[in-house]
């Protein structure tokens, strides 16, 4: 998928490389099961090298539907990354450790197809939400002991629990007597 060997990149060292690919990522679906459909996954992305490490710069686009937090329905979340991954041969000359995103070289092929995986995984929120969940007619917003509460004035009503209003009644007829 993303792939490349080391001598296929030292071909191009005077003068870069640039890419722009679609790479289909159904497999993430099943890493992530929260993760209903991703779209192909474009990247665009160009190469810089010198005698010490290899840098890519990419821009990742693409879009994933996840699930709305609140009710469940299909929320179509955009993927935007843009990052620099830096591969090294030799990471134990340079303070390499401090910076993020360096990776170091196995073997004598540069796989990018984890890193972008990753990245990918990284940017779904912990919750999602959708524009239209706020405009669900009154009706589907209450349930059997539940209500959907959106007006911070009604949040913080003193209401009591249906279940504990005999009990609340209780007391006060004990001051009655």
């Amino acid at each position: 998928m993303m792939k490349w060997s080391i001598v296929q990149l030292q071909k191009f060292k005077k003068n870069g490389i640039q890419f722009d690919k679609t790479v289909p990522f159904d497999h993430l679906k099943e890493r992530d099961h929260q993760i209903r459909s991703i779209s192909p996954i474009r990247i665009v992305g160009n190469v810089d090298l010198d005698s010490k490490k290899v840098t890519f710069h990419l821009h990742i686009t693409g879009e994933m539907v996840l699930p709305s937090s609140r009710t469940l329905r299909d929320v179509h979340f955009p993927i935007d990354i843009r990052t620099t991954e830096i591969f090294v041969q030799d990471s134990t000359g340079e303070d390499w450790e401090e910076q993020e995103n360096i990776h170091p070289i196995q073997g004598e092929m540069i796989d990018l197809t984890p890193i972008i995986e990753e990245l990918i995984l990284i940017e779904i929120p912990i919750q999602v939400y959708n524009e239209k969940d706020d405009q669900i007619p009154t009706e589907q917003k209450k349930g059997v002991d539940w209500e959907f509460i959106q007006d911070p004035d009604r949040l913080n009503e003193k209401r009591v629990d249906p279940r504990l209003a005999d009990l609340a009644n209780f007391f006060h007829q004990e001051k009655d007597e």
